[in-house]
């Protein structure tokens, strides 16, 4: 069987979204930069998800000088319909190890 994606039927596991919500997860430190880097996605981007997450309540952050400091709020249950009643700190718990 051949393992290789036909072309124009890629697809991912993961959403943009989950991925930025992960890197911050992994480090609340982070930078923008970084995280475009980890996830192969512009700067500009990031920034736009990050602030979709915080809009959404899934994420907050304060200024730590010259930097933002990340907090994700795990108690925060899933979007979608089909995830529901489940959250953020169960989804972490499988994606984290």
């Amino acid at each position: 069987m051949d393992s290789t994606p036909e072309p124009g039927r890629q697809w991912t596991f993961l959403t943009n979204h989950a991925r930025v919500l992960v890197q911050i997860a992994r480090d609340p430190g982070i930078r923008v930069r970084d995280i475009a880097a980890q996830c192969l996605l512009t700067e500009r981007a990031v920034q736009r998800i990050i602030a979709d997450l915080e809009a959404a309540g899934y994420l907050s952050h304060r200024r730590e000088g010259r930097t933002n400091h990340y907090s994700v709020i795990t108690a925060k249950e899933l979007r979608h319909p089909a995830d529901s009643g489940f959250t953020i700190a169960e989804l972490f718990s499988v994606l984290l190890h």
